[in-house]
């Protein structure tokens, strides 16, 4: 299956997580690299959905502010992006 460059970086990003149990039983997670990407929750469930909504809505801003993103695991979202061209093209 074909994965959207946009996906294998969310999930690439997601791979490197790290999570902690907080004395309160709460639990917490970042991701190394993707400064400002912290997440808490109730469950560790909970952590790694609000983990990946916060990762998702930190590229997403981060595109179109034109930050500089970290590249992870090869996915460099930096690049401009290309438009497949048909081989055929219609008469003018």
């Amino acid at each position: 299956m074909l994965k959207t460059i946009l996906t294998g970086y969310i999930e690439s990003a997601l791979s490197q997580a790290e999570y902690d149990k907080l004395e309160d039983d709460t639990f917490s997670g970042r991701i190394p690299g993707c400064k400002g990407v912290i997440a808490f929750g109730n469950s560790l469930r909970e952590c790694e959905s609000e983990l990946q909504s916060t990762l998702e809505d930190w590229v997403l801003v981060g595109l179109k502010l034109g930050h500089r993103l970290p590249v992870i695991d090869g996915y460099d979202l930096n690049k401009e992006p290309t438009t497949l061209m048909s081989p055929w093209q219609p008469r003018e």
